[in-house]
Formats: structure tokens, C-alpha cells, sequence
């Protein structure tokens, strides 16, 4: 039995580290894979599961902090007010706000209703139709270049769209660059803003999801959440470089596609029993 959790601990953290800073949900692609292989009540209790899919993107995040160590390093140095350093964590600090205060709020109500693969489907389905909107409409032409020049302005307008990412399966990488989008950034400068202001976002939703449920864990629950916590974080050093690779070559539809496919594709599975909603 222990095996395999550990089985289903890696499996899961293959499927963080390649999704979380993909505009395709990490978190609607975990309920999914978690769906297909058990990870889910009655085998484990809700609460674990919950946390673990949480708590399994710090890993992810620890990637941002090794890739971008060096800027995140100089930021901190030149952390004084009037310098840059201060600037960029004070725009992520106010595009952090507006989900941080919701989320305490809402989070058990949304951990309640719309952790399923329903929800989660439906997400994928509209947020796949709004990236293609959006970025026909505000990609080119944008010209903020740097989130050294974003604005407290823009980062709120960023705040505000990471609230949508609440919703599992909208995903918080997508709902930012959309935000970014609409605000004057770049795609490639939406996307760095989006690994920022990850960090804090997701320390958050970590400690408040571990102060819930971590006295409740066994042992094994321990160790698989240990698991997949380090292979997200392997797995998601190799995928952001590539991503942002790709993003400066290439636009975001061809994820938006693939949001609306997959989301269709589940919504199928839920309607036909083949997996339970």
C-alpha cells in the first residue's frame, strides 16, 4: 500500500512540475490525473489530497528560485525604498492581495465545491477561449518589456485576474498573463511576472492548507508528500526553461487548444461514468 502511494507521489509530481507554470492548470491536471489513478476519497481522505496538491507546488516554486536566483538575489540587496529591488517585490506584494484576501475567505468553500472533474472541465473549456481572445486582442504591440517597468498599477490589474485562477482548471499562469496582457506587459515579461509573484502566492496557500491537515498525516502520507514535493521540482526546472524558449518564438494558442480538447475530452469521461465527477 505504501509503494503505491509512493507510485501515485511521483505520478502526481511529474504532472505539477510539467503544468504549474504551463497556462493549462496544474491543479485542474492533478484533480484529473489524481481522478484516473485513485488519488481521491475514500482511498485517501479529501483533506490530504487537498493538501498534497497544494503543498506539492512549493517544489515547482523552488524552481523559480534556483532559475531566477541571481535577479532574485540582486533584488533583495537593492530591497531599500527608491530602489528597484523595493519596487518589483512591492508590485508583487500588491498583485499578491487581492487572491491572498479572497482565498481566506472562499478557500474551504471552493475546496468544498469545485475540486471536481466537472468544474475543473469547464474551467479548462472557458479559460482556453478567453487566452485566444485576449491575446488576439492585446499580445502585439504591448510594451512593457521587463517586470522591472511594470507599474503598481498594472501589478494590480495583475492581482485582480489571479483571482480567477480560484476557479481549479482556470490556472493561475493563465489568469496572470492574461491580466499581464491587458495591462501593457509582453508575453515573455507576463510570464516572469506570473513565476514571481508565484512565490508568495503559493507559500501562502501552502501554510494555510498545512495548518489544516498536517497534524492528520501518517508517516507514509508524510514521506509521499515529501515525494512529490522534489520530483515537481526537478521536473519543473527542465519545463520553464523550455517554456520560455518557446514564448519567444511562438504565441500561447496552441495551450489554449489544448485547454479547450482536454477540457472537452473530461467533460465526456464525467458524462459517460468513465471517471467520477
Amino acid at each position: 500500500m505504501e509503494i503505491v502511494l509512493m507510485l501515485k507521489a511521483v505520478i502526481i509530481g511529474i504532472v505539477e512540475g510539467i503544468t504549474e507554470f504551463l497556462p493549462i492548470s496544474s491543479t485542474g491536471h492533478m484533480i484529473i490525473v489524481g481522478n484516473l489513478i485513485n488519488f481521491q476519497e475514500p482511498a485517501y481522505p479529501k483533506q490530504y489530497v487537498y493538501m498534497f496538491e497544494v503543498v506539492i507546488q512549493l517544489g515547482a516554486i523552488l524552481a523559480i528560485v534556483v532559475l531566477y536566483w541571481e535577479k532574485i538575489k540582486t533584488s533583495l540587496i537593492n530591497i531599500k525604498p527608491g530602489q528597484w529591488g523595493f519596487k518589483l517585490w512591492f508590485n508583487i506584494f500588491v498583485a499578491f492581495l487581492p487572491s491572498a484576501v479572497i482565498g481566506i475567505f472562499l478557500h474551504k468553500a471552493i475546496q468544498a465545491k469545485l475540486f471536481n472533474a466537472v468544474t475543473v472541465s469547464l474551467a479548462l473549456i472557458i479559460g482556453g477561449f478567453l487566452m485566444i481572445f485576449m491575446e488576439n486582442k492585446y499580445r502585439r504591440g504591448n510594451k512593457t518589456k521587463s517586470i522591472d517597468d511594470v507599474n503598481v498599477v498594472q501589478a494590480f490589474k495583475i492581482g485582480c485576474f489571479q483571482c480567477l485562477a480560484l476557479w481549479p482548471g482556470m490556472s493561475r499562469s493563465a489568469s496572470t498573463i492574461i491580466g499581464a496582457w491587458i495591462s501593457g506587459l509582453n508575453t515573455v515579461a507576463a510570464a516572469e511576472f506570473s513565476f514571481f509573484l508565484a512565490i508568495p502566492t503559493m507559500v501562502g496557500a501552502s501554510v494555510l492548507s498545512l495548518k489544516d491537515g498536517f497534524g492528520s498525516m501518517s508517516g507514509s502520507q508524510i514521506i509521499a508528500l515529501a515525494v512529490g514535493f522534489v520530483v515537481s521540482f526537478v521536473v519543473a526546472l527542465v519545463v520553464v526553461e523550455k517554456f520560455m524558449k518557446f514564448l519567444q518564438r511562438k504565441p500561447m494558442r496552441v495551450f489554449a487548444i489544448y485547454r479547450i480538447f482536454i477540457g472537452v475530452i473530461i467533460l465526456v469521461l464525467a458524462f459517460t461514468k468513465v471517471i467520477t465527477v
